[in-house]
């Protein structure tokens, strides 16, 4: 754990690997069998389950659920208002947004203009795609590059900006 930082008040769990340069902020939970890349940031109350792995430069911010046995790539930025299922990947690169500029404008941290965001089980989101405060439905794929600005209720494979279906899971 060369160089890294961990706030008195993390909880980490058995056998969890924090390699050099991460950052693990106060109140933030992980569970066993944890692996966090070099030079991550896992900000206050977070919570990371089982078996999930966090790659290099990913920052997660505050608040953010990331459930079992699901892997974030590299450089990933996953926002407040986010939970992430079990058994997810999240591509490299990928963005979460919580800020919908709903009054025209930034919220400039205005946390009430925030809006939230649902990663159900078994979702697949490629690289460099980037996600507005939706819900997405289990068993799913999300193209890399695709920017997803709507809810997705039906399982399948979708991709563009903005992401459709290109076809249903069987």
């Amino acid at each position: 754990m060369n160089g890294c930082v961990i706030n008195s008040n993390a909880s980490i769990g058995q056998n969890c690997i924090i390699n050099s340069n991460s950052v693990i902020e106060h109140e933030v939970k992980i569970e066993s069998h944890v692996h966090i890349a070099p030079s991550a940031i896992i900000l206050g109350n977070a919570t990371i389950k089982e078996g999930t792995f966090v790659g290099a430069g990913t920052i997660i911010r505050e608040g953010v659920t990331i459930k079992k046995n699901t892997r974030v790539q590299s450089h990933s930025f996953i926002c407040e208002g986010v939970e992430v299922g079990e058994e997810c990947v999240i591509g490299h690169g990928v963005m979460f947004i919580n800020d919908t500029y709903s009054n025209g404008k930034p919220a400039g941290g205005n946390k009430e203009l925030w809006k939230q965001t649902c990663i159900s089980n078994r979702v697949f989101i490629g690289s460099n795609a980037t996600i507005l405060p939706i819900n997405i439905c289990s068993d799913v794929v999300i193209g890399a590059g695709s920017v997803v600005t709507r809810d997705i209720i039906k399982p399948g494979k979708y991709a563009g900006n903005p992401a459709k279906l290109l076809s249903s899971r069987k």
